[in-house]
């Protein structure tokens, strides 16, 4: 069977499954309550790597962190020590509906789907100074999570970037 954006909620593993769990349910990281980690849907590997390459046939990251003129717009924040509030309220600006689920790729075997809401509230849970791609399956709009601490989000929307950190450095 192929993969696709309508089966992929097929192929949701059990969290004990998945190999970044340890993210959302060990209190050295962070444990979530029940009724959050409940609501997210750590996938297979054949359905990992179906995201992983989905981006790629994209050229989504040809040039970083975007394809030149995939996105009208591109904004980006820094995620610094203790700015963990502003962060959350630049992921909350780019107005996405909180019950939205967005599709999480770290790696060609890992992914996960989570409802935007949490992604806010737990963004320091989901990303560890790894590269980590946000989609959904419209492509409108993206996220990147830069390794470097450095989240980018394009989006073919109207949409006026933030001046939060407008004075910081980046990479791109």
């Amino acid at each position: 069977m192929n993969i696709n954006f309508d089966n992929i909620f097929e192929h949701v593993i059990p969290m004990d499954d998945f190999r970044l769990k340890w993210r959302f349910t060990e209190e050295k990281y962070d444990k979530l309550p029940d009724q959050h980690l409940d609501q997210l849907k750590p996938l297979d590997n054949e359905a990992a790597k179906f995201l992983w390459d989905y981006i790629a046939k994209t050229n989504l990251h040809n040039d970083t962190p975007f394809k030149k003129d995939f996105f009208r717009t591109i904004d980006k924040a820094e995620i610094l020590e203790g700015n963990e509030k502003e962060i959350k309220k630049w992921l909350y600006q780019r107005g996405l509906p909180f019950d939205k689920y967005v599709f999480l790729s770290y790696q060609p075997t890992d992914a996960i789907i989570v409802p935007w809401k949490l992604l806010i509230k737990y963004f320091d849970s989901f990303y560890y100074a790894d590269d980590l791609t946000i989609i959904d399956q419209s492509l409108t709009w993206a996220l990147l999570f830069y390794h470097e601490d450095e989240i980018y989000f394009g989006t073919n929307k109207d949409f006026k970037p933030s001046e939060t950190f407008a004075d910081n450095d980046f990479i791109w």
